[in-house]
């Protein structure tokens, strides 16, 4: 998938669809960003709407007549859908069946079994973390608030002690770690190596999730001191069903593609050649397409036989995961149409232009991109794919590894205080039965303390790797 990005995008910007000089582009860009920002947040236009309209706006203040910009927009948007549309799918297939066969729910249960006092909230960022990984993040919190709920009126725990790591955990997971669409989007977008890229990204995501998730809890518990609501307390998957599979073989199967994504990574780094058997065996086996396929297939006996589903059950269950990804497909096909503009115009190179001049790093520009685009429109998949999109020309003469961190340093940015016009805010708003300022103070904070520290860990690994 990366080494075919990098193909693509080299072929679809050729040429510029516009000679405009810095100072117009600078505009055009800020305008397009400008328009797509108003859709959405003033007009509440739906993202993939804006994203369309706010690229043929881009294109026209940059001076690039209508059927090229159009002709940009359309080639990434179908170069994006093919690269990461069918992992974003079979990635909801996983945690479809995760979820309805009560697999996510085993997996719960027995770490609570073992968790217990002051190990609470670690069990739930630990919980929140294993989940996230093939779950979209409203997926995961919708899973995991009757979860919360329950632990913390049973145990009399403070609703923030347990649910900020929850959050923490699934946010992380959201920003930074493929399969998720931003990640993928932004690895597509620079051609980095998915391998590397997830490799690091668990590294940065450990220490990031642990203060962002049980440290900051203890102060987000003083801050905002509620009791858990009764009226959120949804029913389980698993309370209709007569059996589900097991802890043991549920935690395999969704680390199945990690493990074999990483073990490509680790097969690249020690073969180092393309040229011999054994590492083009493990790029078929680590690709990401396979390593998804393959947890798709052996979920399918190892959860949703296991739960006793029959083949239409199966079918069913795999036709459900698939509805509600479409608005998902078509704003990150949008978002890569906005970014093939951006490329297309010039704007990419722009950036290059400028940056040579400043005494920026490369990383910390991403990040920032991505912060304010993320404040402006709220969206984290918005964020990303735009920045991607700003920043890929600087990664042309990046290693692999800092390719790899430009792409977290897009996600951590992304992340960044979330606040009304994210449809997240109002999610755990909502199911915590929280008023907009104590959800400032905790939700907000927490998405702030994320894209803050693992920010400064992507600079600090730039630095000795």
């Amino acid at each position: 998938m990366t080494s075919l990005s990098v193909e693509m995008l080299a072929a679809d910007a050729v040429e510029p669809i516009t000679s405009a000089g810095h100072a117009q582009l600078g505009i055009a860009v800020l305008a397009g960003i400008a328009v797509i920002v108003l859709l959405i947040t003033k007009f509440k236009l739906h993202a993939f709407l804006a994203l369309t309209i706010g690229s043929l706006a881009l294109g026209a203040f940059a001076g690039a007549p209508l059927d090229k910009a159009i002709a940009s927009f359309t080639t990434g948007l179908g170069s994006t859908v093919a690269g990461v549309g069918v992992l974003i799918a079979l990635g909801a297939i996983l945690g479809k069946l995760l979820a309805d066969s009560g697999g996510a729910d085993q997996i719960v249960d027995t770490i609570l079994a073992k968790a217990g006092g002051r190990s609470m909230p670690w069990a739930m960022v630990l919980i929140a973390s294993v989940i996230g990984l093939p779950l979209f993040f409203e997926v995961g919190i919708v899973l995991l608030i009757p979860v919360v709920l329950m632990v913390a009126k049973r145990g009399n725990y403070s609703l923030m002690r347990i649910g900020i790591p929850a959050l923490a955990g699934l946010s992380v997971m959201h920003g930074l770690i493929p399969p998720h669409p931003g990640p993928l989007v932004a690895i597509d977008a620079v051609g980095a190596n998915l391998g590397i890229t997830l490799a690091l990204g668990v590294l940065i995501a450990i220490p990031t999730v642990i203060i962002a998730g049980p440290v900051f809890s203890k102060y987000a518990a003083k801050w905002v001191d509620v009791p858990a609501p009764d009226k959120m307390m949804p029913q389980r998957p698993s309370e209709d069903l007569e059996k589900r599979p097991g802890f043991g073989v549920t935690v395999a199967t969704v680390l199945l593609p990690v493990v074999m994504m990483l073990a490509k990574a680790l097969v690249d780094i020690i073969v180092d050649n393309p040229e011999h058997t054994v590492q083009r065996v493990f790029d078929v086996i680590g690709s990401p397409l396979i390593a998804l396929l393959a947890a798709v297939i052996v979920g399918m006996f190892t959860l949703g036989r296991a739960a006793g589903f029959t083949k239409d059950r199966l079918s069913t269950t795999v036709e459900k995961s698939l509805a509600p990804i479409a608005g998902v497909l078509m704003i990150v096909g949008a978002g890569g149409g906005f970014k093939q503009t951006l490329i297309d115009s010039g704007v990419g190179q722009m950036v290059l232009d400028i940056s040579k001049d400043w005494s920026i790093p490369a990383l910390l520009l991403a990040w920032l991109i991505a912060v304010v685009i993320r404040l402006a429109t709220g969206s984290a998949t918005v964020a990303t794919i735009s920045a991607a999109g700003l920043v890929a020309p600087l990664a042309a003469d990046m290693s692999d590894v800092h390719t790899a961190l430009l792409v977290l340093a897009i996600g951590a940015g992304s992340l960044f205080f979330s606040h009304v016009n994210d449809a997240g805010f109002w999610l755990v708003k909502e199911y915590f039965g929280l008023s907009v300022g104590q959800t400032i103070k905790t939700w907000s904070v927490m998405e702030t303390i994320i894209s803050v520290v693992a920010g400064g860990l992507v600079l600090l690994l730039s630095l000795v790797i």
